[in-house]
């Protein structure tokens, strides 16, 4: 797979050409949805694609309700990208399983009393939005709440609990479930680590197929190098971010080749592929031009790009594994520091074996 220079990767095109199965994340409000699905052939670009639509649900509305309905009725398959209200967190986490049950339920009455129809159900799990705010009340408070999360096991084992439980549930529905996890989280199986889900409250739980959201936007210097360092461990891949102000390089957004890039060495790994999000592709114009790429297409990633991912991925299992067995290593310190001051004290205290003579 290599080319270019020796150490380049020079990734191949997807088998036989074929075309991946794009998902287009949308979390726009029901309005703007809809007045973006009605402008002039954003819905034939959809179908032509076979494209799909992963819609936050926010609210539950009859509005919303109707805007489904008319996907269904276009053919365009669309997954509940299951959220709760902003004042409950809105993502998924471990501090608000027993929210998501009732959303759930909530969300299946809906859907039955609408006659909607969905591909799968997507659990998007990530840090409370709230959490946020610990940032914002000062360096110790945010010590402390990152110690107390930190010695806190049981949080974290019962999160997992009540997601595996739910994920049982939204399946006897007779539902898919895709769950949506940040790269790290495959990192922390590596390493045998709890620690990450401990401190941010994300739960390593898995549905039918699990989709890491690999956002070259975040590092773009890294470019598709870093899908191609996590894409081995992901069963689907989610790529972005195609909106967001540019003057902000954490909320870039990727320009036509950076994006396209990605698509193509996200579809080397998964047949399957996220995109976040469906606004930002039709105002790029991204959904046209989609149609008549050619997925024969070779590119090829850096060398050094590789390095500075593989690099990040290292370092990031290393902090890991560090901070997870940091209590044996301060009881190693404690252990070794009692052992000096005992033996010091032994030594201290002994008496003079050397028999003293007259002359003495």
């Amino acid at each position: 797979m290599n080319g270019g220079s020796p150490e380049d990767i020079r990734v191949p095109g997807g088998k036989g050409g074929e075309p991946p199965h794009l998902v287009f994340a949308s979390d726009q409000s029901t309005g703007e949805l809809g007045s973006m699905l009605s402008q002039p052939g954003v819905v034939a670009d959809l179908m032509d694609l076979k494209a799909g639509i992963a819609l936050a649900l926010p609210d539950l509305t009859v509005d919303r309700a109707s805007l489904v309905r008319q996907l269904n009725r276009d053919g365009i398959p669309v997954s509940a990208w299951l959220t709760l209200p902003t004042e409950q967190g809105y993502y998924l986490n471990a501090s608000n399983g027993r929210q998501a049950e009732v959303r759930f339920d909530d969300f299946e009455r809906w859907s039955t009393a609408n006659g909607l129809r969905w591909a799968e159900i997507g659990l998007d799990i990530e840090p409370n939005i709230q959490d946020f705010a610990t940032l914002r009340q000062g360096r110790w408070h945010l010590f402390l709440t990152l110690l107390g999360r930190y010695v806190d096991v049981r949080r974290v084992r019962d999160a997992r609990y009540t997601y595996s439980a739910l994920i049982r549930k939204i399946r006897s529905h007779g539902y898919q479930v895709e769950t949506y996890q940040f790269p790290f989280i495959a990192d922390e199986r590596d390493v045998r680590s709890s620690v990450l889900a401990r401190l941010t409250g994300i739960v390593d739980v898995r549905g039918d197929r699990e989709v890491l959201m690999v956002y070259t936007s975040f590092n773009q210097s890294l470019d598709s190098a870093l899908i191609w360092v996590y894409g081995p461990d992901a069963q689907a891949i989610a790529v972005g971010s195609t909106t967001g102000p540019t003057s902000d390089p954490h909320f870039a957004r990727l320009n036509w080749e950076e994006f396209s890039r990605d698509v193509m060495v996200a579809n080397h790994f998964s047949h399957v592929i996220g995109v976040y999000n469906l606004e930002g592709c039709v105002r790029q114009g991204y959904l046209a031009r989609l149609k008549i790429i050619n997925w024969n297409e070779s590119v090829t990633i850096s060398a050094e790009s590789v390095r500075r991912a593989t690099q990040l991925r290292l370092r990031v299992q290393r902090v890991l594994w560090v901070v997870s067995n940091l209590p044996y290593f301060l009881a190693g310190i404690l252990i070794a520091f009692a052992w000096t001051i005992v033996s010091w004290n032994k030594r201290r205290h002994r008496p003079n074996s050397r028999p003293r003579g007259a002359g003495a």
